[in-house]
């Protein structure tokens, strides 16, 4: 276990030792939820658009948050690997588990940290703004977020082991464009309906923001279902991820 804890601090040190860490893990999801406020406040009441509104957006832009630790826990890796200082530690006694899990944990705990500062940011501007966002709903969105954090990580795991430094952090920019188009977190996915509806509800994104803004209204019935779905998803996700790293692992180490 002391081997797993100093390998998961060393991994989160490596993150937050990072400047863009913070502007894009903390940084850039703040100034597009005031950004989106602005937008909110600037569209004429009588147009009916909600959105924007806190209520709608916070869970959303939790959602896009999350991507750009899948960055980082991919980035992370492949830079890990590249360098050869996976290849060094394969001699030591930790197992496939203890690697994957030195990485998960600490990602996992920064997925935490950053729903956290988003929703406490989402809450002062629904003070601002005078928008009711109840703070028991926010903490059922952060559990509802949850298994979409662990299955970001999983999604940075997999792509961190499958390619390469170059090639990686391209990879997840195109699944971050994807999430935040397709999870429906700019746009009110529902209300297109059609073949761009049936994309959006095969992916997962669009299931982790519709958890995550239906728990924070106490919405049980639509959180349960798109909450299973995206619980399906992390799991498989994770279950690829930690097989692909171990067959990497093998393949490394010899």
């Amino acid at each position: 276990m002391s081997a797993i804890a100093a390998f998961s601090s060393r991994n989160f040190k490596e993150v937050i030792r990072d400047p863009l860490s913070y502007i894009f893990c903390l940084g850039f999801p703040l100034v597009m939820l005031v950004i989106m406020t602005l937008v909110n406040e600037s569209i004429p009441a009588q147009a009916g658009m909600t959105i924007f509104r806190i209520d709608n957006l916070a869970g959303g832009i939790a959602v896009f948050g999350l991507t750009f630790v899948m960055l980082f826990t991919c980035m992370g890796i492949s830079k890990d690997r590249a360098g050869a200082f996976l290849t060094r530690l394969y001699a030591s006694p930790m197992r496939s588990a203890d690697f994957i899990l030195g990485y998960t944990a600490p990602m996992f705990l920064l997925c935490v940290i950053q729903i956290v500062i988003t929703f406490i940011a989402s809450f002062i501007v629904s003070l601002i703004t005078g928008v009711e966002l109840s703070a028991a709903g926010l903490l059922l969105s952060l559990a509802a977020l949850l298994p979409s954090a662990l299955m970001m990580t999983g999604f940075g795991l997999l792509f961190g082991s499958l390619f390469g430094e170059k090639a990686a952090p391209g990879l997840c920019s195109i699944v971050i464009s994807l999430a935040s188009f397709l999870g429906g977190v700019w746009f009110d996915a529902d209300s297109t309906g059609g073949v761009l509806l049936d994309i959006c509800r095969v992916l997962p994104f669009y299931h982790s923001t519709r958890a995550a803004r239906a728990a924070a209204a106490f919405d049980f019935e639509t959180c349960l279902p798109s909450l299973l779905i995206t619980l399906a998803y992390m799991a498989a996700v994770m279950a690829a991820a930690i097989a692909v790293f171990r067959i990497k692992m093998r393949a490394d180490a010899e």
